[in-house]
């Protein structure tokens, strides 16, 4: 049995725990809205025709905010198809995924849904087809009270209130190939920078987030965030950063090592950031919005039978609907701790997504709403984390992996409230075949009491829930944790993810 040593101060503060980092990501892609969210004449509707079942586990989940509408398909999307009557609204084709978009669900029904939800609504503009003018215009629709033709229309439209969205994405994915209407950096950094002055001479309060690169393997990959921050520097707040892990060839230890990978693509991107404030001489720092983020089985859909056919357009077609086992939980609860261990710079980002689209949360037409293994790590570490990210001083064994090189055995993050005294630690044992014993030192934290002590792990790395075997796996209490002397001791069991909550 291995052994790590974990010593916590509170005075070893990363940065504050910013709720926005607990977002998600909901694109009219596949079943993501249309029998996701949104299935009329479902048992659990309600009267607009979204799945309660659904809302109570988004609640539970603990999203703080949704972006919306992508993705890829915000790069042909035209957002005046999606308000007004339903019955007016035109049914396009969705060139993003090969599907029939109806319009059903616009601006105003999400919205509300978003409410429903409790979570705040980010919103992405089109820059792949469209440009600075239709930016404004979505934004005086949105956030103008009234007394003009777009907010006056709005509020025809059945919304009084403005909706008042603060953050904004500035297009996505601009530098990729397969994106409408995808640029080089330069002609994108020019049109973002255009439309961010516009946008904020409307509403100087917005939030906006500018496209870094689609993925740390993209050839332009640090040239693109350089030139791209050279021209927005001064006229936004975020960089956005999109990483999606897999288990590849069957290599177990080195997908349980991907946040490796993530603090480094962090790192590279806040040194960018930093690199153009210097030649820039600007007070001002650009944070990160790790806005896309999950594992994804891309392989799975690039391998199926694709719908080309230019008479074929599919409505809410099964499309990436992974099923994820426990290896993938603990990998999104360890990829949960590295945008943690950031917070100083990574101060929002998006589990992409949310409803059965590479999501936590699975529905079947006219059937049940069950979670996928994701979502317990997730929703715990939603829950559990509060006040300040302190950073840990961990002691532990190394392996060595073939993607990352030599890697922890053990990671770890902890938080802590100054205001309560309540301390929540995350860990993960990334071995695949031996338990893990941690002590964690909390004599800085004064007199402390274990309240809670959650594993989620199983014999097979590979069990997952699904419509047939729905609560196959969940977390169990971990009966192995106890505090004694101002020490914890617990008992990590191989490939988990484990939460334990102090106070």
């Amino acid at each position: 049995m291995s052994a790590a040593h974990l010593t916590l101060n509170p005075h070893f503060v990363v940065g504050d725990v910013h709720r926005r980092v607990f977002g998600s990501f909901v694109e009219h892609l596949g079943r993501c809205v249309y029998d996701g969210i949104y299935e009329p004449g479902h048992p659990a509707a309600d009267e607009e025709g979204f799945r309660t079942d659904v809302l109570d586990l988004v609640r539970e989940l603990g999203v703080s905010t949704i972006r919306y509408p992508g993705g890829n398909f915000v790069s042909g999307y035209r957002w005046e198809d999606g308000v007004g009557p339903r019955e007016d609204r035109p049914r396009r084709l969705d060139l993003a995924w090969h599907s029939t978009e109806t319009n059903e669900v616009g601006l105003h029904e999400f919205a509300r849904w978003n409410d429903k939800a409790g979570s705040e609504l980010m919103l992405a503009v089109n820059l792949g087809t469209r440009g600075v003018q239709e930016a404004i215009d979505l934004l005086e629709y949105t956030n103008i009270r009234s007394g003009t033709a777009l907010s006056d229309q709005r509020v025809a439209d059945g919304t009084l209130e403005p909706f008042r969205v603060s953050m904004w994405c500035l297009g996505n994915e601009m530098d990729g190939p397969w994106q409408l209407g995808h640029r080089s950096a330069e002609d994108y950094g020019k049109i973002a920078s255009q439309t961010a002055k516009a946008m904020r001479q409307l509403d100087p309060s917005v939030e906006l987030v500018v496209c870094g690169s689609s993925n740390s393997q993209m050839p332009t990959f640090g040239a693109w965030e350089r030139t791209v921050l050279e021209h927005t520097y001064e006229d936004v707040d975020f960089i956005s950063c999109h990483a999606y892990y897999a288990e590849k060839d069957g290599d177990l230890a080195g997908f349980l090592a991907s946040a490796v990978d993530m603090d480094r693509f962090i790192e590279s991107v806040v040194a960018t950031a930093d690199h153009v404030k210097a030649v820039l001489r600007s007070d001002k720092t650009i944070n990160v919005s790790f806005d896309e983020w999950n594992v994804w089985y891309q392989e799975r859909f690039h391998t199926e039978d694709q719908i080309t056919d230019i008479e074929q357009w599919p409505y809410a077609p099964r499309l990436l609907e992974d099923q994820y086992s426990v290896a993938d939980a603990v990998v999104v609860g360890s990829l949960l701790i590295s945008l943690l261990k950031h917070a100083d710079r990574v101060t929002s980002a998006s589990l992409a997504q949310l409803v059965n689209v590479i999501a936590p949360i699975m529905t079947e037409p006219g059937g049940p709403a069950w979670k996928q293994t994701s979502f317990f790590p997730f929703a715990l570490t939603s829950r559990l984390a509060r006040g300040q990210v302190l950073r840990p001083e961990l002691t532990c064994g190394t392996y060595r992996t073939e993607a990352h090189g030599e890697v922890p055995l053990v990671d770890a993050v902890a938080t802590h409230d100054p205001d309560t005294g309540a301390t929540a630690v995350f860990l993960v044992n990334r071995s695949v075949d031996e338990t893990v014993t941690v002590t964690v030192d909390l004599g800085s934290l004064g007199v402390v009491g274990l309240q809670e002590a959650h594993t989620l792990n199983d014999e097979d790395p590979y069990a997952a829930n699904t419509l047939t075997e729905p609560t196959r796996v969940a977390p169990v209490d971990n009966k192995s944790a106890v505090v004694e002397d101002g020490t914890l001791t617990v008992e990590l069991p191989p490939v988990s993810w484990t939460a334990l909550s102090l106070g």
